[in-house]
């Protein structure tokens, strides 16, 4: 047996308990690295501290033998983390926490999708509508659990974005392939819709304040498009994902209060004399049937987001005893009650105030055409700003990224970190090119039918399959039947809403705005 002398056991330093060794980055964060040594995953380091091995030995030998096995317990369980994540915005800082979490999922899942619901249930009417939401509601929130499940489901491996979840479980080239289109379509199209409508409705607020009596030459919309894409570029350069926590929080807190105020001052109004809570129908059977469609596609819509669950998951430190999965989870049940608290009355007191009268453009469109003249100046032009405030803070999330598959692929070819400079480039250029494409395609913040059957595997499929790939549950079981229903009912209700979106551009002429200002 091997002796050694009781000072080497001494010079142990009784560490406290973080969660993994940290280094400084270029931001100027602390983020974790990965173990030099992997631990054994046969051995276990504290099989031998037992209460019957330390009842012989005195208290000071005790306390250090006991801080020793605190401290091999959080360095038995170090994730192998890849050196490079210690230099990408995502997983740069790891000491996010519940509140983080609710923050950001707040952020992402509470927008400007919201204030079109009212349209779906035009078209679905009242039990529909109802039936069709909460049904999507608990679908989403499912398997929102399993991905936060997923995240550390294989020892020793922290699955930080989505696509790399879905390489582990479908593949390394397949999984790029089924998961990177619809997750870089969700974060810069996303981005670039923000762009239109933050523009938009910034030109529709200065209209509001500036009123009848206003001399000045007021800007065009693209200008406005500009302005607002020069604030996003402004507030893109704090450095990682914890870092626009605050603007996380401020982000919620306004959609949470615009949402709140559009449908109490539309349900506070008279409702218009010729109302009707009647489905609207198509002169043709086909017809119908495509608009119901894309009418579900633009609740599907509503729920993105899922994109962003394991980016924002991977703030968080992990260990043995703490694990991420924890606080992400509290957080994100946190969240997605105030979601509920913010679509489920726009909805409903939407459709009940407007019925199928709603224009295309969604709540703000119709309190500005129904109620313009009966609603205070003040409190409009308060609903319109707090939008404003929203879509920039929700473009900081969305776009965070792709400005981490920037950083990815130049600290890879370099293997340095990237600068202040470089990294400030890279966010320049990503905000003008969203800018350029909301030019070119003005139409694109219209398209919610069609972006929602596109990007529903990502919410409402995928982690379906990943759960049955990954945690292999035994087969012909109903865990195995259940999940693989559940993914292949998500892939098929993506065809069906992808169709409906197309007819619903094509019929309407790509003319469909969310807000159209007046002439």
């Amino acid at each position: 047996m091997d002796e050694r002398p009781e000072t080497e056991l001494i010079s142990i330093p009784a560490t406290p308990r973080v969660s993994t060794p940290e280094i400084l980055t270029p931001s100027g964060q602390r983020s974790p690295r990965p173990a030099t040594k992997p631990s054994s995953a046969t051995w276990t380091p504290t099989s031998f501290i037992s209460p019957r091995f330390l009842s012989p030995i005195g208290t000071p030998m005790k306390r250090v033998l006991v801080n020793m096995k605190g401290y091999l317990e959080e360095v038995g369980h170090l994730t192998k983390l890849n050196p490079q994540d210690a230099w990408l915005p995502i997983t740069e800082s790891r000491n996010g926490n519940a509140h983080y979490a609710a923050f950001h999922n707040l952020n992402a899942g509470v927008g400007f999708q919201a204030l079109v619901l009212p349209v779906a249930f035009a078209f679905l009417g009242w039990s529909w509508g109802i039936l069709s939401l909460t049904i999507a509601y608990c679908w989403q929130l499912y398997t929102l659990w399993i991905l936060v499940q997923l995240h550390e489901a294989v020892p020793g491996k922290r699955y930080n974005r989505y696509v790399e979840l879905a390489q582990a479980a479908f593949g390394e080239r397949l999984g790029v392939w089924l998961a990177l289109f619809p997750t870089v379509y969700l974060s810069a199209g996303t981005a670039t819709a923000l762009i239109l409508i933050g523009g938009e409705t910034m030109k529709l607020f200065f209209q509001i304040v500036c009123g009848p009596l206003c001399t000045s030459n007021p800007l065009t919309t693209v200008e406005w498009y500009l302005v607002f894409t020069s604030l996003c570029i402004v507030l893109s350069q704090l450095p990682n994902l914890n870092s626009i926590a605050g603007l996380s929080l401020i982000g919620a807190v306004t959609a949470i209060t615009y949402s709140t105020m559009v449908w109490v001052l539309s349900v506070s109004q008279p409702r218009p004399a010729t109302i009707s809570y009647e489905p609207l129908s198509m002169p043709s059977t086909s017809g119908s049937l495509f608009a119901v469609l894309n009418a579900l596609g633009i609740i599907a819509f509503a729920f993105r987001g899922h994109n962003l669950v394991l980016e924002i998951q991977s703030t968080m430190p992990s260990t043995f005893k703490h694990p991420a999965h924890v606080p992400m989870w509290r957080g994100a049940k946190i969240s997605y009650f105030f979601i509920a608290l913010c679509i489920f009355p726009i909805s409903i007191g939407g459709f009940w105030a407007y019925g199928n009268l709603m224009p295309s453009g969604g709540m703000l469109a119709a309190l500005y055409a129904f109620h313009i003249h009966d609603i205070p100046r003040g409190l409009l032009a308060t609903a319109f700003l707090l939008v404003v405030f929203s879509c920039l803070s929700s473009f900081q999330i969305y776009s965070m990224p792709a400005f981490d598959s920037f950083e990815a692929g130049y600290t890879s070819r370099t293997n340095k970190p990237c600068s202040i400079w470089v990294r400030s480039g890279f966010r320049v250029f990503f905000g003008f090119v969203s800018f350029f494409i909301g030019v070119a395609l003005p139409f694109l913040s219209s398209l919610a039918g069609l972006l929602g059957g596109l990007t529903l595997p990502v919410t409402f499929a995928y982690p379906c399959f990943m759960w049955v790939l990954i945690k292999k549950p035994a087969k012909y079981s109903f865990n195995w039947y259940f999940h693989w229903g559940l993914g292949w009912l998500g892939v098929a209700f993506s065809l069906a809403f992808s169709i409906g979106g197309i007819w619903s551009m094509v019929t309407n002429g790509l003319k469909l705005k969310f807000f159209k200002p007046p002439n």
